[in-house]
């Protein structure tokens, strides 16, 4: 099936410069596009950091998140730049959305990060894996107030920056900050 690329408009703003109706409006594209699976932990996340916002003919179509975590590989804690909240309208996937979304996102992550990072979905792993993050295949923990504890689930993919130290060693454990929600 082919698809005709589609005009997308690109603009980043952060969480503090959204109105209130553009934080409701991009809240509720989020439910729709995660078809109900997008908590409120999963939106506080996605807040306090900077917002890419994809349109195409003036209505939202895609999305993503950059905020700042703090993880630990190697014995050595990292400024991450963590991609939260990647979304594109259903009626809009595979038409180039998602990519320009990714663009931006990445340009602010080597920009401003020692690493990049993000915990993807299936569909999401293929998108990821083509623009170069790599996947993290050693074990992921989390810093909890109990101490440090296993977290095995989705997949983790980082990109590494400018700034990434090195060596950078994706068997080594990787170790997120804590938060409510889903860790990664």
């Amino acid at each position: 099936m082919s698809h005709t690329r589609t005009t997308v408009t690109v603009r980043s703003a952060p969480t503090a410069d959204l109105s209130a109706a553009e934080l409701d409006r991009l809240r509720g594209f989020l439910d729709t596009a995660f078809t109900g699976g997008f908590s409120d932990d999963d939106w506080s996340h996605a807040l306090g950091g900077v917002h890419v916002l994809a349109t195409v003919d003036g209505e939202l179509a895609g999305h993503a998140a950059v905020v700042v975590r703090q993880l630990i590989t190697a014995g050595r804690t990292l400024r991450t730049g963590y991609v939260e909240a990647v979304a594109t309208a259903a009626t809009l996937r595979r038409r180039g959305v998602g990519a320009a979304v990714m663009t931006e996102a990445e340009r602010f992550v080597r920009g401003g990060f020692e690493l990049g990072a993000l915990a993807a979905s299936e569909d999401g792993a293929r998108l990821y894996g083509a623009r170069g993050w790599l996947p993290w295949s050693g074990d992921l923990a989390a810093l909890t107030p109990e101490g440090v504890v296993a977290t095995p689930g989705e997949p983790v993919f980082v990109l590494p920056t400018p700034a990434t130290p090195a060596p950078l060693d994706p068997t080594d454990r990787l170790v997120c900050d804590w938060r409510r929600g889903d860790l990664w």
